[in-house]
């Protein structure tokens, strides 16, 4: 049995009966929801019951962070979030979240219990990987995120009124200084890489001209490149699921999706890894794999790499070759560095590199930016009259 009582301006209060429970006393689920009349509240109460009878419905005193965070993984994490993301949200869920909040309620928690739940990832010691030291801003900046988005969540859906995460002050990134190769270490790495197969040295020209992803690179077809023009597309990126199969998915932010013009010796080489691909597919025949995908860079079987590829390949070649080690995703800061230096917009950066605003990209190299800007400030030197000492 179901009823629906007006308790105030705009007010009622749900009440759906499902008869004994097992210690023999009725059960009895209630919701005060808002709306603006009977009609609209009893539309409410019909959707209720159907929450209620089919055991969707939780009340909310009784529901923990930890048993919210299995219906927001199946509810929005799995419809919203790409594979990737949504690996690094559970990850930091189980890691570092639910070990603290799992077991309370969900209207319990409150902000200051945030504030010091995150004041305490910045001490010494919070590293759960053996290293000293704390937590990196950006590590804890992220943990934040996925806390607001489930809180979000839960306000959204009514179970909490308010959000404990919303109005604490979000915790302040130090952005790193990358640290990228210097000339002489580049023209050793081109050097390297005259010694190694021509779909590998177009890779490494592309992340360092382009500064494209790893996930971006891997998920590049041939439709996407135009010759003529000399543009390049990014429609599509490549992640990996939780099973371990790679998932073709479109750019996370409308930025992301964009075109980056190419240089003359990169469309050369480009022209002659197509050759070489067009021989390869005819080769393959009936074994090419590749279906309605043609990558610009594929395995032996025509299949886009795995976003791992890359990384695992440079590292090795890093070490072959006596090399500093950096990692694969630095060559997009190289390149971005390099631009900075020879005097390009910070604005034509920021939209080559997919940034979502160029406030991201001002941030990320800022200290390359304030290099440049002493460098133009002693320009003035050459015009300002030398005083004479006496």
């Amino acid at each position: 049995m179901a009823s629906v009582q007006k308790r105030g301006k705009d007010s009622y209060l749900l009440s759906v009966d499902v008869g004994k429970g097992a210690d023999g006393k009725r059960v009895r689920y209630t919701k005060t929801v808002k709306a603006s009349g009977i009609r609209e509240a009893r539309k409410m109460l019909a959707e209720f019951q159907t929450e209620v009878e089919v055991g969707e419905y939780i009340a909310p005193q009784k529901m923990t962070f930890g048993a919210f965070v299995e219906e927001w993984r199946d509810k929005y994490g799995a419809k919203e979030l790409m594979p990737k993301t949504l690996d690094i949200y559970l990850r930091f869920l189980e890691n570092r979240v639910l070990p603290v909040f799992g077991h309370q309620r969900l209207d319990a928690i409150t902000p200051f219990q945030l504030v010091q739940f995150f004041s305490k990832l910045s001490e010494e010691g919070s590293r759960q990987d053996g290293k000293n030291g704390s937590l990196s801003s950006g590590t804890i900046h992220y943990i934040h995120r996925v806390m607001c988005n489930v809180f979000a969540r839960a306000v959204e859906w009514r179970i909490i009124k308010n959000s404990p995460a919303a109005d604490i002050k979000k915790p302040k990134v130090i952005h790193k200084q990358y640290e990228v190769y210097d000339e002489e270490e580049i023209a050793e790495l081109f050097q390297g890489l005259e010694k190694e197969k021509l779909h590998w040295r177009v890779m490494i020209l592309l992340a360092i001209t382009t500064g494209l992803r790893r996930g971006e690179l891997v998920g590049l077809e041939w439709k996407h490149i135009n010759f003529e023009k000399g543009v390049l597309e990014v429609k599509q990126s490549i992640s990996m699921s939780e099973n371990g199969r790679r998932v073709i998915t479109e750019p996370k932010t409308k930025k992301s999706k964009r075109k980056v013009s190419l240089s003359s010796a990169v469309i050369i080489k480009l022209k002659e890894l197509y050759v070489e691909s067009c021989h390869k597919r005819d080769a393959l025949g009936n074994l090419w794999k590749g279906e309605e995908h043609f990558f610009v860079f594929s395995n032996q079987e025509g299949m886009a790499y795995y976003p791992e590829t890359p990384y695992l390949w440079f590292r090795e070649f890093l070490k072959k070759n006596h090399l500093r080690y950096i990692t694969f995703h630095q060559l997009r800061h190289y390149s971005a560095s390099y631009l900075i230096q020879v005097g390009v917009h910070p604005k034509v950066i920021s939209e080559r590199l997919g940034h979502a605003n160029i406030s991201t990209t001002m941030n990320i190299y800022g200290h390359v930016l304030q290099s440049v800007d002493r460098e133009a400030a002693n320009k003035f030197d050459s015009i300002i009259p030398q005083g004479h000492e006496t």
